[in-house]
């Protein structure tokens, strides 16, 4: 679609074969056809980051955005922040790349379930956590014996308590780089 002509890139059958076979080619569809639902979702599903080029109102599409998301976790960036409020669409976005935390709502950042999720599949994610969580003694517990390198980004607080620094080195050796030195 790059080099076609307005009269190609209005046409809704070419479009909407082009977006099936590469979903970024939403980039030069017509503002029209970038509103058109059964084209977003067809090139969203061929690739979620294509939802970059939806019109404003389907980029607030619960449905469009959470077929994005399904297939790559990253679209979550496009999305508007009301759907970014969406625990379902925010855990198939972590579910499929943790680094999506960075966009969640406030208040999912501070969801263990989703900060969880997240974790466990891009260890580094817990940055993108609510302070509140990552002050947390019960969850930071929890969450070193899976993934002692989080450590990192716990609270300094709880980066010098004993029995969390000994669980995330027993779970990681390299964990105790970020004990607290005090």
């Amino acid at each position: 679609l790059q080099y076609a002509s307005a009269d190609l890139r209005d046409d809704r059958e070419v479009v909407l074969a082009a977006v099936s076979q590469k979903g970024c080619a939403l980039a030069w569809a017509s503002p029209a056809l970038k509103n058109d639902r059964q084209i977003v979702m067809a090139a969203v599903i061929q690739d979620g980051e294509a939802l970059r080029f939806a019109s404003a109102e389907l980029k607030n599409d619960r449905q469009i955005v959470m077929a994005a998301v399904s297939q790559e976790g990253r679209a979550l960036e496009f999305a508007f922040a009301e759907v970014k409020k969406d625990r379902a669409v925010v855990m198939a976005a972590v579910s499929q790349y943790g680094g999506a935390l960075y966009y969640a709502s406030a208040a999912l950042k501070n969801d263990r379930e989703v900060v969880l999720e997240a974790v466990s599949q891009d260890g580094g994610v817990l940055q993108y956590a609510s302070e509140e969580l990552r002050g947390d003694r019960e969850f930071i517990l929890a969450l070193v014996n899976q993934a002692g390198l989080e450590l990192k980004h716990a609270s300094a607080e709880l980066q010098g308590d004993r029995e969390i620094v000994l669980a995330a080195v027993r779970q990681h050796r390299d964990a105790l780089y970020y004990a607290s030195a005090e």
